[in-house]
């Protein structure tokens, strides 16, 4: 079953009607299109409610399917899941995902005020951290966190393209992320540009959603730099 990823072209879109197409081993109910992004690349699943005829789905998380473009909505334990063929409203848990976004957005610059290898990251509704291949900790936390917040109050746009798996393949510094490699296979990759067509200040492949521009996302504040190993440091960071 196939799922028409609403949010790849809108990530603001907060609610869309919908069909039940099936009902995955989990319960989770698979739609023939979809506002919730699926848990993944750091970021987490969305939450929400599936309204229908027979009343509400609170949805817990949203997960990636067994096929590829298939995206499974996890309703709490113990919820009433719609039958398939019903028509349903989804309804996004909008604060969170706004959130989500910003975060995001954010680690984005980050790993440009740190232009170091990524082993790591994560996304949550208030914070946010990247692990970087990092043997020495920053001389000067607080540089780095002016920096920071000067890129997000510049207001850069932050806009979208796509690219050949060819493309990427003859331009692998394009990839931060050490141990996370893009989905590839499908002929094409999405880029998460952010600033100028002609002079971005970041673009890496990124399946995610962002908002419009850094100014967005508001000031930040880093948190400790934890030490995880040999050469690899955690830098966190939340909303001040």
């Amino acid at each position: 079953m196939s799922t028409q990823a609403l949010f790849r072209d809108d990530a603001y879109a907060q609610t869309c009607q919908a069909k039940v197409l099936g009902v995955s081993d989990r319960d989770g109910v698979i739609l023939d299109r979809s506002v919730f992004y699926p848990m993944g690349g750091g970021q987490p699943g969305d939450v929400g409610v599936l309204r229908w005829d027979g009343g509400e789905t609170p949805i817990a998380t949203t997960v990636k399917g067994e096929a590829p473009d298939e995206i499974v909505h996890v309703p709490a334990e113990g919820a009433v899941v719609p039958p398939v063929g019903a028509e349903v409203e989804a309804v996004l848990d909008w604060s969170t995902r706004h959130k989500h976004m910003r975060i995001h957005t954010a680690l984005h610059l980050l790993s440009v005020v740190i232009p170091l290898p990524v082993t790591g990251g994560q996304i949550a509704a208030e914070k946010g951290r990247l692990d970087f291949d990092m043997p020495d900790a920053p001389e000067d936390k607080d540089a780095l966190s002016e920096q920071l917040n000067a890129l997000i109050a510049a207001d850069h746009a932050v806009s979208e393209t796509w690219i050949t798996d060819a493309e990427l393949e003859a331009n692998p510094d394009l990839v931060k992320t050490m141990t996370v490699k893009p989905p590839m296979g499908q002929g094409r990759v999405r880029i998460v540009r952010i600033g100028p067509e002609d002079g971005p200040i970041d673009f890496q492949p990124c399946g995610g959603t962002h908002v419009r521009s850094t100014a967005e996302i508001g000031r930040v504040a880093l948190g400790k730099i934890e030490k995880k190993g040999k050469r690899n440091r955690r830098v966190s960071l939340v909303f001040a």
